[in-house]
């Protein structure tokens, strides 16, 4: 005879065996579910991440080009709406906004920038001359031409980097690349030709600035690999390149306003009496400093072949702009000029795109 106590054990023992199958079917499924519930907020935090990046990157992409338009359209604002007659006065003073908010910002630790040392300076000296002579014919062209037919003709600067590249660099590019810088400069000789409000001056101005600026961004390449020797951190950062650029330019735009003698129509004229407007000039440097740093957060929440391209996309709602605000006069033949230009500057960046992939 088996003992009650064994019959007992026994009965209740596919019981405890089931109710602990149970418990341990219980916690594979609580922790299926804790998976998954950790997968979907997984999900949901990169979605939202992907979100923010994406509306970083819309933010920075509008700041910059509302920056760029409007430094654009308050300058030709001031020397021809206002008429005022000391481009390079104007400069000089929209760099001294800059070296001042810079210097600030740098003092109270919001950017960081390099100490200018006379090594740098020397180092850096013969691109600031190019730099201040680009900025100065920049004005100058702008006082006579009106603003579409200026983003046209800058074109034409992307085709002398491109010569200066292949000799200066031995760098090379395929064909779509040079199609695009044919175009540009079709579009820029059928744009001045049908230009009704031609100016010589302007149009002598503008070409020189092309020159200049490319001869910028080539002999940018060669000296910055210098300059960062010649630092402490051994780098150069946009906000120093914004502070060494504007603070260089300050003593020799001082020389060139009593070269060009901008001292005695500045002495005369009773635009400097309007307390307006200064604020227009200020607000042109603040603008001038706004690309600066709009275009360095664009770079960085997109990338160089984004930033090229909305660069050239730019240019079409600028001349638009340009156009309609300042009552220029034009014709079928120059406005189908001017937007083949311009689509040709966008067709240039798709090029260059494909080229470096």
């Amino acid at each position: 005879m088996r003992d009650p106590a064994y019959r007992l054990f026994r009965n209740h023992e596919p019981r405890s065996s089931f109710l602990m199958k149970s418990l341990d079917k219980d916690d594979e499924t609580d922790l299926e579910k804790g998976k998954f519930l950790e997968k979907d907020r997984e999900k949901t935090t990169r979605s939202h991440r992907a979100i923010a990046a994406h509306n970083k990157a819309l933010l920075s992409g509008l700041a910059y080009c509302i920056s760029s338009c409007c430094m654009i359209l308050v300058n030709k604002y001031v020397l021809s709406g206002y008429g005022f007659n000391a481009g390079i006065s104007l400069m000089l003073y929209q760099n001294f906004v800059s070296v001042v908010v810079v210097s600030v910002l740098s003092f109270f630790g919001v950017i960081s920038t390099e100490p200018l040392t006379w090594r740098l300076i020397k180092v850096w000296l013969p691109v600031n001359v190019i730099f201040v002579g680009m900025l100065i014919t920049s004005m100058f062209s702008l006082k006579y031409i009106n603003v579409a037919m200026v983003t046209v003709l800058k074109n034409v600067t992307n085709v002398i980097t491109a010569i200066g590249e292949m000799y200066l660099f031995n760098k090379h590019h395929d064909n779509r690349v040079w199609a695009a810088l044919f175009l540009m400069i079709i579009s820029a000789i059928s744009g001045g030709i049908t230009d009704l409000s031609f100016h010589a001056v302007g149009y002598t101005w503008q070409i020189i600035n092309c020159f200049l600026t490319a001869s910028y961004s080539l002999t940018l390449r060669r000296v910055m690999d210098t300059a960062k020797q010649v630092t402490k951190s051994g780098d150069l950062n946009e906000f120093s390149m914004v502070l060494l650029n504007n603070t260089l330019s300050i003593p020799l735009g001082v020389l060139l306003i009593l070269i060009f003698n901008e001292v005695d129509y500045l002495s005369k004229t009773p635009l400097l009496r309007l307390p307006i407007f200064w604020l227009v000039m200020t607000l042109s440097g603040l603008l001038g400093l706004a690309i600066s740093f709009t275009s360095m957060w664009f770079l960085h929440q997109t990338g160089a072949t984004t930033y090229s391209l909305v660069g050239s996309l730019n240019k079409i709602p600028l001349s638009v702009a340009g156009i309609l605000l300042f009552h220029v006069p034009t014709s079928l033949e120059n406005s189908a000029s001017i937007f083949f230009g311009l689509l040709a500057g966008v067709f240039f960046a798709r090029a260059k795109m494909r080229e470096r992939s």
